[in-house]
């Protein structure tokens, strides 16, 4: 009896060790099958993708990244690196996507597919706020616009037939405009609203804007129609509640997120 009843015992012992073994293996498989989407982002390009005083990576760019993850249920893996080496880690299939404002256009069309836009920027004449003389594009003709010399933006200008005066970059001619020394400046409207984001009581304005936005999107490498479609009904959805624009007030004060 004594010897059956521990044969017993033994048997059960053995089962439960097995079910436990059994749970064990579950719960790893659980943890291998998470899905992951390693995002490529510089790191160095303020508002959009930055490091903050307590060195944490954040920016607009990185908080749409998380938003989309979220929506689709993946976990979500940040990529840091310069623009070209971004590039060249995308194309060697280190990261599923690019959220960096890259900008949607005929040539990088033929290389990735892209999702819906999900930034739309355009080219802003912007004086100052006493600036009564210029009221269009038109209007540069004869005036001085405060442009990096190698910049489309200066190439724009002159083809208004503006005088360009040379900037090393947007805080420079903004400053030059302010100070008198240019009329006016022509950059994107996002970078404006992000200048005035961090100087509210500047004395500029935008009077005058492109009708064509340039738009931004999420390139995906060809052929993944799968992991596409998903970020399509991610930013989607996500416009559709109201969490892109939230997003991008929390940034510049604007929705950029729609054309």
């Amino acid at each position: 009896m004594k010897i059956n009843n521990l044969l017993k015992i033994a048997v059960l012992g053995s089962g439960a060790l097995l079910l436990l073994a059994a749970c064990g293996n579950s719960s790893k498989e659980s943890k291998s099958e998470e899905k992951v989407l390693v995002v490529g982002t510089e790191g160095t390009y303020a508002p959009f993708s930055f490091h903050d005083d307590k060195d944490k990576l954040t920016g607009f760019d990185v908080d749409v990244a998380k938003a989309v993850g979220k929506e689709m249920g993946y976990k979500v893996e940040f990529f840091e690196a310069p623009w070209d080496s971004l590039l060249a880690a995308f194309d060697a299939g280190k990261t599923d996507v690019i959220l960096n404002q890259m900008g949607i256009t005929d040539e990088r069309k033929e290389k990735y597919d892209f999702s819906v836009p999900y930034t739309f920027s355009k080219t802003a004449l912007i004086t100052k706020k006493d600036n009564q003389e210029i009221k269009s594009f038109d209007d540069l003709k004869g005036k001085k616009a405060a442009q990096s010399l190698t910049s489309n933006y200066g190439q724009v200008a002159e083809s208004y037939g503006a005088e360009l005066e040379s900037t090393s970059g947007f805080d420079q001619a903004i400053e030059l405009v302010l100070r008198g020394r240019a009329d006016a400046t022509l950059n994107d409207d996002v970078a404006y609203y992000d200048y005035l984001k961090q100087h509210p009581k500047a004395e500029i304005q935008i009077t005058a804007t492109s009708d064509d936005a340039t738009k931004i999107g999420i390139p995906v490498k060809k052929g993944n129609e799968d992991l596409l479609k998903k970020i399509n009904q991610a930013l989607e959805s996500l416009q559709k509640d109201g969490t892109l624009t939230k997003i991008s007030e929390k940034y510049f004060n604007e929705d950029i997120t729609k054309e």
